[in-house]
């Protein structure tokens, strides 16, 4: 059986909820792509170099992203030459697998959250504005929340207008605590916030933070301070610095979680709007470019559209027969 095989089997394993929202979440990309795939598989009779050309261009479409796209046609070239195969029509499973090799990267992958084992789990999220971040955070707490853990949110974006109040508004609907503190310091919000988390035996904490990248600089000194500040409640906290990035911006949210990366510690990210865009192979890209796990994808604007990443689920989702 081979690999893509497997994963058929492994993602009609799933729950039929979550089977179903990455199928109608990917649809848009898996049509692009595999239209596309059908259509160089009909142009040529037998793998050459012309072929893997077209491929690289097509998979570069699919915002997989260069560097990736080029390693991946290397790896498929070789196995091609080893195992000579002739015909177009013979790669898809060669493709799913080198696909998932080069994600995996010979890692053992979680999208677990990091869990505190004493004490709250402190989770900072991170991200420019208009990413979806205040809405994945009310994702993200609804999630906690089904899972019995007593959730709190804290508004940390003290600076752009409207904010905190949405945030405060997002917390009500779900259904979890809210706290805003009374600094317009960044900081003494955390600090004030995590303290009250920590006397009243929270679970899971989750920090809204300003999204303004364009003065790294500041940004990297208010995430150090708030940092600081979380650790003086918290020894080993944060325990999750999550940065959340809009996958309809395709290869920009590269170039936003390679700065990021360069101004705090990110250990994973969500990935919002995956329904939204035909060109869901950024998922790919980021792993391989910025080597940052994707725990979360958004695959739809319901509160419970926001899903842990399967990489399988992924990967069937982008090229199963419709």
């Amino acid at each position: 059986m081979g690999l893509f095989s497997k994963v058929k089997s492994r993602f009609d394993g799933l729950k039929i909820a979550d089977s179903k929202k990455y199928d109608k979440g990917l649809s848009k990309t898996r049509k692009d792509l595999s239209s596309k795939l059908n259509k160089l598989s009909e142009k040529y009779s037998e793998i050459n170099e012309d072929y893997f050309d077209d491929l690289e261009e097509l998979l570069i479409s699919s915002d997989i992203g260069v560097n990736t796209v080029i390693k991946f046609v290397e790896k498929l070239k070789d196995r091609v030459s080893k195992e000579e195969i002739v015909s177009p029509s013979e790669l898809k499973e060669i493709i799913v697998d080198e696909l998932f090799i080069i994600y995996v990267d010979n890692q053992i992958l979680t999208n677990k959250i990091n869990y505190s084992k004493d004490g709250p789990t402190i989770i900072l999220v991170v991200g420019v504005n208009g990413v979806g971040k205040t809405t994945t955070i009310a994702k993200l707490a609804n999630m906690f929340k089904s899972d019995s853990k007593k959730t709190m949110v804290i508004a940390g974006d003290t600076f752009r207008a409207g904010a905190i109040e949405q945030l405060k508004s997002w917390a009500e609907s779900v259904g979890v605590d809210f706290f805003k503190g009374n600094s317009k310091d960044p900081a003494g919000v955390v600090f004030d916030g995590v303290k009250k988390a920590k006397d009243e035996d929270y679970d899971v904490v989750l920090i809204d933070t300003a999204g303004r990248l364009q003065n790294k600089e500041n940004l990297m000194k208010e995430l150090e301070k708030i940092n600081k500040t979380i650790s003086k409640h918290i020894e080993d906290g944060p325990h999750e610095i999550m940065l959340i990035l809009d996958a309809t911006t395709g290869q920009n949210g590269i170039d936003q979680a390679q700065k990021f990366k360069e101004i705090t510690e990110i250990t994973s990210i969500t990935l919002t709007k995956l329904d939204g865009t035909a060109k869901g192979g950024i998922v790919l890209a980021i792993k391989d470019e910025v080597k940052i796990p994707v725990k979360y994808i958004g695959l739809g604007e319901g509160i419970n559209d926001l899903k842990p990443f399967d990489i399988e689920a992924y990967i069937y989702g982008l090229f199963k027969e419709d």
